[in-house]
């Protein structure tokens, strides 16, 4: 199991006595906004999703809160999330975006920074057609713009990106950063040896974070626990249960699962821990990265 010798000072986290349950990745959206150029109409998920289609599934799986994450790449996006965030007691924290191409765009991130649900900076990494993208110095300010702000970093990525990301954070070694969605792993296609190397080195050389979620679309339509098994047991082996965070990545995930049903699987999958540690998998080390304040009772 993964030591935490390497993890930077966190967030003291508020109400985690009560280990509340919380999804730290999910997503809401309006197509009609016209800035989700990866949802086209071909989708079952282009429509919009708001807080009212989330919160019947929260409820049936005992969710007090969430983190909302970006999925547009733009700042008005980001603000139509805090609005979001504003009127919705469940909605804990926001991961938004900036533009990182930009060194003047540090006036606006310290903006949205001063909005007391804005957690996180996500820049869609997976989508640019440059895989060293992170590493190029022109965008080096975001990075230590994110950590000097208090904010966390989340890592859309990929693992084919996986040797870039574990340069950038020896870079950052201060920097708070989540690996969303277990990376991708190939898990449809058997990819296992590559990523499981590189996510054991990310674990074992950097103070990284990693999310439970989006693990189902990258495995088959029939999709079982036992494919996901060698993945999460790897992630729990490397990472340790301590620096591990459940996620739905909702809506996303209804295209190959519903909401109870992930939840289930995780708790399939990490059962073989102790309650503490499920409890801290399930929403204590949330609060913690992301410095959240309690679930509304």
């Amino acid at each position: 199991m993964a030591s935490d010798d390497h993890a930077p000072p966190l967030p003291a986290a508020r109400g985690l006595a009560a280990s509340p349950r919380i999804d730290a990745h999910q997503h809401f959206w309006h197509p009609a906004r016209g800035d989700y150029g990866w949802l086209t109409p071909d989708l079952p998920i282009c429509r919009p999703y708001g807080p009212a289609d989330l919160l019947p599934h929260l409820r049936e799986c005992g969710i007090g809160g969430t983190v909302l994450v970006q999925a547009a790449p733009t700042l008005g996006e980001t603000e139509y999330l805090l609005a979001i965030a504003d009127a919705t007691p469940f909605v804990l924290g926001v991961v938004g975006w900036i533009e990182f191409e930009d060194p003047a765009q540090r006036r606006q991130l310290e903006r949205l920074a001063r909005h007391p649900k804005l957690v996180g900076i996500r820049p869609m990494i997976q989508d640019l057609p440059d895989d060293g993208w992170m590493l190029r110095t022109g965008i080096g300010w975001a990075f230590a713009a994110i950590r000097e702000l208090g904010l966390v970093f989340d890592a859309l990525v990929r693992p084919r990106h996986l040797d870039n990301l574990l340069r950038l954070l020896a870079r950052h070694p201060d920097l708070i950063a989540v690996v969303d969605h277990g990376a991708k792993p190939a898990i449809r296609a058997g990819g296992f040896s590559g990523w499981a190397a590189m996510m054991r080195r990310i674990a074992a050389e950097t103070a990284a974070f990693c999310k439970l979620s989006g693990l189902t679309t990258e495995a088959a339509p029939d999709w079982t626990i036992k494919d996901l098994r060698p993945y999460v047991d790897h992630l729990i082996a490397t990472f340790g249960p301590g620096r591990l965070m459940f996620g739905s990545d909702w809506p996303v995930a209804t295209l190959a699962t519903g909401y109870a049903r992930w939840v289930e699987t995780v708790e399939t999958l990490i059962s073989g821990l102790a309650a503490d540690e499920q409890a801290a998998v399930f929403g204590g080390n949330a609060s913690r990265v992301y410095g959240l304040a309690p679930p509304p009772g």
